[in-house]
């Protein structure tokens, strides 16, 4: 690759998931290019986590602040193992919830072979196991850990359709694998055990109850501002246009965020079901930055299991 060269396109290739497809990305990334695959959760931007350069085009390419770790994806628990440093409850959640969407920050391994500006220089990383096909096939194809965060410009709205990974990424990143809408719709829940507890550090579809089952322990939030995994930005996923929470009605130039018995531009769910909102929320922002309304506004969506992390991607766009 020619010396300051920092993509290989000016066009962002879109493939359907393929065998090819996987292929060709993954030439890509042992390449040292980051391309957009999706996961259960959210379409991420992979490359190599080992190489500093690879990782560096993430942040390029997102306009990512530097002290932003990046969540890094491995295909099983033993990958993981070789990275972090797993204890019994950590142990006892991987073997739960994973795959699936919940990462879990434990310390780095001695010989941990990720570059530190994937984890920001923290001595911790955090790693997920995810279970859409489209990463697993790409983790297989390039024998790498792959560190992936959303595909979108930084402290935008996180992509759930390829279409999405475009709007802000095409022509910056080499390619883009369309599997379809992502199912889970928002990101992984991120947890750390401290304390004796297990501390949620962003909400997500790993709900505190589940996450109590499944250790034994009591759960929290993450109290104070450190930065210490990813999402935990105060603005985040916005929109481009002031956000309004809580709406009992719409206003005129208002793009409305409908859920339950208020309808509105976008229905999250007429039914009032979290899962569906989940699935639906980027999809809706996407639809409001896109509309020629100045203005968004959001049913009020309950707090209650999923509902935690529906209301925290939305007080981040507000923020």
């Amino acid at each position: 690759m020619a010396e300051g060269q920092t993509t290989p396109l000016t066009i962002t290739d879109t493939r359907a998931f393929s065998a090819d497809a996987i292929a060709r990305a993954g030439g890509l990334i042992g390449e040292g290019w980051p391309v957009a695959v999706p996961t259960e959760t959210v379409y991420g931007l992979a490359a190599d986590a080992r190489n500093a350069g690879a990782v560096a085009r993430i942040y390029a390419a997102k306009g990512r602040p530097d002290f932003n770790p990046l969540i890094v994806h491995v295909q099983d628990l033993s990958a993981a193992e070789k990275l972090g440093v797993f204890g019994k409850v950590e142990r006892a959640l991987a073997d739960r919830f994973w795959p699936g969407p919940l990462t879990l920050v434990v310390p780095r391994t001695a010989g941990c072979p990720v570059a530190s500006i994937a984890t920001a220089g923290l001595d911790t990383i955090a790693l997920r196991v995810p279970g859409h096909r489209a990463m697993q096939a790409l983790l297989a194809e390039s024998g790498a850990p792959l560190a992936a965060p959303s595909a979108n410009a930084s402290g935008g709205v996180s992509p759930t359709k390829a279409s999405h990974v475009l709007a802000t990424l095409d022509g910056r990143i080499a390619m883009v694998i369309d599997d379809g809408p992502t199912t889970a719709g928002v990101e992984s829940t991120i947890a750390r055990v401290r304390d004796g507890a297990v501390e949620i550090l962003r909400p997500g579809p790993v709900t505190a109850a589940m996450l109590a089952e499944a250790s034994g322990l009591a759960v929290t939030g993450v109290e104070g501002s450190e930065i210490v995994a990813p999402g935990m930005l105060a603005s985040h996923y916005a929109p481009g246009k002031p956000v309004r929470l809580g709406a009992t009605g719409f206003a005129d130039d208002e793009f409305g965020i409908g859920f339950g018995a208020l309808a509105g531009d976008y229905q999250l769910s007429a039914a009032g079901d979290l899962t569906e909102a989940a699935a639906r929320l980027f999809d809706a922002l996407h639809a409001g930055a896109a509309s020629a309304k100045t203005k968004i506004a959001v049913a009020a969506i309950p707090t209650e299991g999923l509902g935690a992390a529906i209301n925290d991607r939305l007080s981040r766009a507000a923020a």
